[in-house]
């Protein structure tokens, strides 16, 4: 997967600020095809989540943990995907996949999400090693600005894991330490074109506005850990089995599945949601 490689520079760039751009990771095809089958797979929309943000607002999420023979599977297994991933984390062990999402604010309805790390989320699922995980969020539909895209604040993955409680049915970060990190560090707008991917740290202070605009915002998002992270508290198997690779060629040419077979995440499921005593602290 060599051709796949980040450079040094790019290297360099996601240690220090704790995130990379890529442009064009997916081919307009590619994109169209992914966005399609979110739209019209009816598994998306029987297990889709809502959690409500501190104004009620909805963001509506749809988590699986095993890749399939899908072709948001395809995506998440492929050369493309876990070359970086590999080289970013550490090649000392195999890439799994923890989990895929697809994140959905429509229109003006779309809810925000609260100032967070996704190891502020994982910590209760007692993975040890958060250098060991990171996100790769793929476009499906532009964000800017306007219709509440990913902001981040550069270098706080080097903060360390930040107290989390709940905000709404969310699980927000110590706003002391956000505000701290905000006086401290740049606020950046991940503004993203469709296809454009976003790789960033586990324990990236980021959020994102309610979409206000009449555009939607649709982005995939998946998670990836080291087989050597071993996790304590987390009934799925995914994170730590390697991933089996599949060509770039696999999302549009090989035949997709769809995604009624993929073992989905209930709600009342995640320990992510639950109290462990310490988020009021």
């Amino acid at each position: 997967m060599e051709s796949k490689a980040l450079s040094p520079e790019q290297m360099a760039q996601y240690h220090r600020d704790g995130y990379l751009v890529l442009k064009q990771f997916c081919s307009e095809a590619e994109v169209e095809k992914l966005y399609s089958t979110a739209l019209n797979d009816d598994a998306m929309r029987k297990h889709a989540l809502d959690l409500n943000d501190q104004t009620g607002k909805k963001t509506r999420l749809s988590l699986w943990f095993t890749p399939g023979n899908d072709v948001f599977g395809y995506l998440t297994r492929s050369e493309k995907m876990i070359a970086p991933v590999a080289q970013l984390l550490g090649e000392h062990s195999p890439v799994c996949h923890f989990h895929s999402k697809l994140m959905q604010k429509e229109p003006k309805v779309g809810g925000a999400w609260e100032w967070h790390q996704d190891y502020g989320y994982w910590y209760k699922n007692q993975f040890m090693f958060p250098d060991e995980m990171m996100s790769v969020m793929v476009a499906l539909t532009p964000a800017n600005k306007q219709n509440g895209c990913l902001q981040v604040i550069t270098g706080s993955h080097k903060l360390g894991r930040v107290n989390h409680g709940f905000s709404g049915e969310q699980v927000g970060a110590d706003m002391v330490m956000v505000e701290n990190a905000l006086k401290t560090m740049e606020l950046v707008y991940c503004e993203l074109g469709a296809g454009d991917a976003l790789l960033f740290h586990s324990n990236l202070l980021h959020r994102s506005e309610a979409n206000l605009s009449d555009s939607p915002r649709w982005s995939i998002i998946s998670c990836y850990n080291l087989q050597s992270n071993i996790a304590y508290n987390e009934t799925s198997t995914s994170w730590k089995v390697p991933v089996e690779i599949v060509p770039d060629e696999a999302i549009l040419e090989w035949e997709a599945g769809s995604l009624s077979d993929s073992d989905f995440l209930a709600k009342e499921n995640d320990p992510a949601l639950k109290d462990t005593g310490w988020e009021g602290k």
